[in-house]
């Protein structure tokens, strides 16, 4: 039997940032553009990867972004402009299904626009 899984337009984006100062800013900026419908911050997350050869380690601030695929680009766009990295973490990941009420709770929280190209 194959069981059809169920999707929908919503993503939830990951991004660490330096500080605290950096994920604060990014965080109220998306929302107040309507490109989240809310921003979790968990601080002291510590992150281990290879930079231009050397192994690093950082103690980061998590942003774990909820949002919809039509947002994406305005939403990449807008985090890219204003993150220290030059390289700055930016990954959707797909939300299969949810809660009902919160998934239309995001739908009203996001405002349609023009997409980024």
């Amino acid at each position: 039997m194959d069981e059809k899984v169920a999707t929908t337009d919503k993503i939830v984006v990951l991004c660490s940032c330096a500080g605290e100062e950096e994920a604060r800013r990014i965080s109220e900026a998306i929302i107040e553009l309507h490109l989240a419908a809310c921003v979790t911050i968990v601080p002291n997350v510590q992150s281990v990867y290879r930079w231009r050869g050397a192994v690093e380690r950082s103690l980061e601030f998590l942003l774990i972004v909820k949002s919809s695929r039509g947002s994406f680009e305005r939403l990449q766009a807008e985090i890219v402009r204003l993150h220290s990295y030059e390289v700055p973490e930016v990954l959707a990941l797909p939300v299969v299904d949810g809660a009902a009420a919160y998934l239309q709770w995001i739908t009203q929280e996001l405002k349609p626009g023009p997409t980024t190209s």
